[in-house]
């Protein structure tokens, strides 16, 4: 298994980076909050899991091991491949998910695209207690404000909540009316950071509004 890359990066797409180690770059799939931590042309680190199938090897990369390890303990359930998982951990933080399933909030795991409410009831049963007990409260909207996360200017984040929502199935005009209702929430938030936004607290805000709509 490979465990983490550490190297420089050489290109960023919506769905994932190619990242230089020891002169082969490799493709690392990741969600858009761990893609917006990356820079071109700069050294990075992350960790990884590797999905052997019969047709492909895919390397997913992930900010922290613990949301690797979290990525890979989901698959454990019945129905949930590498694709759906990813789209768990677009959608929730780590402890986020962990606090979804301590409360067998079926509502909020089928937010997530793909996830009925059957599903949802399936994986918060086969899940129960394995996943560890959260740090802190959270939620589908991410940690709370001053946390940390990766931050961007205002057409950054929009990029990266664009490509997101469309790679987790969400129609392209569907997407933008989302991120307009997000940006209208930042600019009549009086907490709002002038002008840098967390990346993965929006694309959750985003996939929350799509979810009601």
């Amino acid at each position: 298994m490979i465990a983490h890359l550490d190297g420089i990066v050489c290109a960023i797409a919506p769905e994932g980076a190619v990242i230089e180690v020891g002169g082969v770059g490799l493709l690392v799939q990741a969600t858009p909050a761990t893609l917006a931590t990356l820079r071109t042309g700069e050294r990075a680190r992350v960790a990884t899991s590797l999905v052997v199938r019969e047709d492909a090897l895919t390397l997913y990369g992930f900010a922290s091991d613990d949301e690797r390890d979290v990525f890979e303990l989901v698959q454990t359930a019945s129905g949930v491949g590498p694709r759906l998982a990813l789209a768990m951990l677009a959608s929730f933080s780590p402890d986020g998910l962990r606090q979804a399933i301590a409360a067998e909030d079926v509502t909020s795991l089928t937010r997530v695209p793909g996830i009925g409410r059957k599903g949802a009831q399936r994986i918060v049963l086969e899940l129960a207690g394995r996943l560890g007990s959260p740090a802190a409260p959270a939620g589908i909207l991410g940690p709370p404000p001053g946390a940390g996360g990766a931050t961007g200017s205002a057409a950054l984040w929009r990029d990266q909540v664009r490509a997101g929502l469309v790679n987790l199935g969400w129609p392209a005009r569907d997407a933008e009316q989302a991120i307009a209702a997000v940006a209208a929430d930042l600019a009549a938030s009086p907490a709002s950071p002038g002008g840098d936004v967390d990346v993965s607290v929006a694309l959750r805000a985003a996939l929350r509004k799509l979810s009601r709509a």
